[in-house]
C-alpha cells in the first residue's frame, strides 16, 4: 500500500491600493504555522515571489483576484500554495 502523502498550505496576497497616479503595492506571506510576514522587499511582482516559493519547494495550487474601484483603485490577489510536509 501507497503511504499518503501529507501537505502543508500557505497563502502570498499581493496588494495593490491606488488613487489616481499615487500607488502602493505590497506581499504577505500567510505561512502553514499561522504566521505572517511582510515580505513586500524580497521583490516587487508576484512572478519574483512565486519563483522564491517554488526553489522552497512550494506549487501553485490555484489564484484569485479581487478588485475593487469604488474609492480609487484596490486589487487584491491571492496565490494558494502547497508542498509536501518532510
Amino acid at each position: 500500500m501507497d503511504a499518503m502523502v501529507a501537505w502543508e498550505y500557505a497563502l502570498l496576497v499581493r496588494r495593490y491600493q491606488g488613487q489616481g497616479r499615487a500607488f502602493h503595492v505590497s506581499f504577505t506571506w500567510y505561512g502553514p504555522d499561522g504566521s505572517r510576514r511582510d515580505i513586500t522587499a524580497y521583490g516587487d511582482t508576484a512572478i519574483a515571489h512565486l519563483n522564491r516559493a517554488g526553489r522552497e519547494g512550494w506549487e501553485l495550487v490555484s489564484a484569485a483576484e479581487d478588485v475593487n474601484n469604488v474609492q480609487g483603485s484596490t486589487e487584491v490577489h491571492r496565490y494558494h500554495l502547497k508542498r509536501p510536509v518532510g
